[in-house]
């Protein structure tokens, strides 16, 4: 079911983005609606956190140049 809204905002920011409408061929309301999608994902995304221990994982490799050799040479030495 679709319910209308009324948004105030400032003058510049409306011209702003129905030139953004007319260059990409959405509505104003399908431009709020995406924007209001991402946010209810966003949203979701922080309700289904990562357990402790891989939370705890996250980013460790972050600018390291890990590859599959690499890996394969961490097994050879921990297993052979």
């Amino acid at each position: 079911m679709n319910t209308k809204l009324t948004l105030r905002m400032d003058d510049s920011l409306i011209k702003s983005a129905k030139a953004y409408s007319a260059k990409t061929g959405k509505s104003v309301s399908r431009i709020v609606a995406d924007l209001f999608e991402i946010i209810k994902n966003e949203e979701l995304k922080k309700e289904s956190e990562l357990p402790p221990t891989v939370r705890s994982l996250h980013g460790v490799l972050k600018r390291k140049a890990v590859n599959e050799k690499d890996y394969k040479k961490h097994l050879e030495e921990k297993y052979l």
